[in-house]
């Protein structure tokens, strides 16, 4: 059932790996990013979604059947995210309308609505796991919860239908992306290879020993359409995960071995990326220009604070998928092929030598 799409964040992770499946699957697709980019099949809007006008204008001619928000701002803290985002998504949805509001909205948000925000991630009294959608939200400030009201307050306005889509960590390829573990892995693992530094595992014992799982963006990507052109899945949010878990003490080796290393024994010590990749940036342009690499900025590639957040939590986070299971959604994605998938990626775009 392939119809007109809008992708929101077309140039991220999650937003390039949906526009792509989209335009495999048939549909019409515009993709939304501040800055148009080039993808095969999408039609580019360029939009500042904090410019209530601005977006008004870009959309004018837009008419989605489904629209997949896939994009958020980070803020110097939860008050300001909370303030940029829900705004955001208010500006989009109040621009679309004037053209008719689309039949299904999809929003990505994440583990945070149960973790909490970055501020307080892990902290204070934590969840239980595995987590299960009927989990209620957390007694603190969080910025999905405030993209969430406004989608369900346009919807209730506006007559269309939602899904909610909460990921684990998503693995898939963005340049210039704030949060992207599997690129940060891939170029910390190559500046120890060229230095000599032992490939050190940068978390906490919790996330080394505990059981853990991860989102390939592809797989999010069907997951997000198959919400959008499933009845039974209309007004309801899911966890969305690969369908395996793993121990970083398992899947550290096996990252080492795709990139010839011999991987550092872990003695429980936490140590950053943020502070082991301080002063890499010339290491990294060095690196770039010998291989002729087609990103030199290591910023635009690694994002270790990201990275650190998730592998320092102090538990073990699982996620139960039984939700979208019941309702037929079976696809299966192994998190180490997820990785390997990636690498292979960077290397043949020559983003890694």
């Amino acid at each position: 059932m392939a119809g007109t799409a809008l992708v929101v964040g077309a140039s991220g992770i999650v937003g390039s790996a949906t526009a792509a499946l989209l335009v495999e699957e048939g549909w019409t697709v515009h993709g939304l990013a501040r800055r148009s980019v080039q993808q095969t099949g999408v039609l580019p809007v360029a939009a500042d979604l904090q410019d209530p006008a601005g977006t008004a204008s870009a959309l004018g001619a837009v008419k989605p059947d489904v629209v997949f928000i896939t994009t958020w701002l980070r803020q110097d803290s939860e008050a300001e995210n909370i303030r940029v985002n829900a705004a955001m998504v208010r500006n989009l949805l109040d621009a679309l309308r004037a053209g008719g509001s689309p039949r299904h909205v999809a929003l990505v948000t994440g583990l945070k609505h149960y973790l909490g925000p970055f501020e307080s991630y892990g902290k204070g009294t934590l969840p239980q796991t595995p987590f299960r959608e009927e989990q209620g939200r957390l007694d603190v400030e969080n910025f999905y919860y405030a993209q969430e009201d406004e989608v369900f307050a346009a919807a209730a306005r506006d007559g269309f239908t939602w899904s909610v889509h909460r990921p684990h960590t998503v693995i898939g390829k963005a340049v210039g992306n704030a949060m992207n573990m599997g690129t940060t892995l891939a170029v910390y693992a190559t500046l120890c290879r060229e230095t000599g530094r032992p490939f050190t595992f940068p978390g906490s014992a919790a996330q080394w020993n505990g059981l853990t799982d991860m989102t390939d963006a592809r797989l999010l990507a069907r997951h997000l359409l198959w919400a959008a052109t499933t009845p039974a899945a209309a007004n309801e949010a899911f966890n969305v995960v690969n369908g395996d878990v793993f121990r970083w003490s398992w899947m550290w080796s096996r990252i080492a071995d795709w990139f010839g290393l011999e991987p550092a024994a872990f003695d429980g010590t936490v140590r950053p990326l943020e502070q082991q990749m301080a002063d890499d940036a010339p290491v990294w342009r060095r690196i770039a220009e010998r291989e002729g690499l087609a990103e030199p900025r290591l910023d635009r590639l690694a994002s270790p604070w990201h990275t650190d957040a998730d592998l320092g939590r102090p538990i073990e986070v699982v996620t139960d998928m039984s939700k979208s299971r019941r309702l037929g959604f079976t696809a299966y994605q192994p998190t180490d092929d997820a990785f390997f998938d990636l690498f292979a990626r960077l290397r043949a775009d020559r983003l890694i030598p």
